[in-house]
């Protein structure tokens, strides 16, 4: 887990719209539940994406007891249905909504272009991950925004969403995008990489220490 990223997100006071999003990956992060369990109490969320796992809806179910217990913001991704019956939010592609139903709870999505941003927007996200930020280990080689395109766009958006950043995003990247833009932080490995347990409240009030320091 990324201290830096986590100070980062940490930084001002606490509230609705999280500003660390931890993103599942079946690949990359294959069971999160762990990571899930370590993110901060209170001020973190969570992106079920998992698509392709035959087990989605039970990991589901699971994430969202979790998020419960600790007071983390759960969306699920593309599957309003799913979202539903966890009463957790739901996560847009492209700010496209899957189907009709509008399940309770808050509304993020992905963003790639202004198009997209534009129907994130018509569609009543809260925030959209403008990216991918940077080179990702998710789609290694693939073209990326850098911080100047990703500033550019971010530009464009007046009030609504509130903007997050995507892809290759870390303690050391997150802060070569622009402040007043850049709202909330989207990872996987950055917030999904475990080291000991975390979950405890002394451990908790010791990552806070950590968190001073960086």
């Amino acid at each position: 887990m990324d201290l830096k990223l986590l100070a980062w997100g940490l930084r001002g006071k606490r509230t609705a719209l999280p500003r660390l999003w931890l993103f599942t990956d079946q690949h990359r992060l294959a069971d999160p539940r762990e990571s899930v369990a370590a993110l901060p109490r209170g001020r973190a969320g969570v992106v079920l994406r998992h698509d392709g796992d035959p087990n989605r809806a039970a990991l589901g179910r699971d994430l969202a007891r979790i998020c419960r217990v600790r007071n983390l913001t759960l969306v699920v991704a593309g599957d309003a249905r799913l979202a539903a019956s966890l009463k957790a939010g739901l996560h847009l592609r492209g700010g496209l909504r899957p189907c009709a139903l509008r399940p309770r709870g808050m509304v993020t999505s992905s963003a790639h272009s202004m198009r997209d941003l534009a129907r994130a927007r018509t569609a009543g996200a809260a925030l959209a991950f403008l990216s991918p930020a940077f080179a990702t280990d998710s789609h290694p080689g693939a073209p990326h925004l850098g911080p100047l395109r990703w500033a550019a766009l971010a530009a464009r958006v007046a009030n609504r969403p509130r903007l997050g950043a995507l892809g290759g995003v870390d303690g050391k990247t997150i802060v070569r995008l622009p402040a007043r833009r850049c709202y909330a932080a989207g990872a996987i490995g950055a917030l999904g990489t475990i080291r000991g347990p975390l979950v405890s409240r002394g451990n908790e009030n010791c990552m806070e220490n950590q968190i001073r320091d960086c």
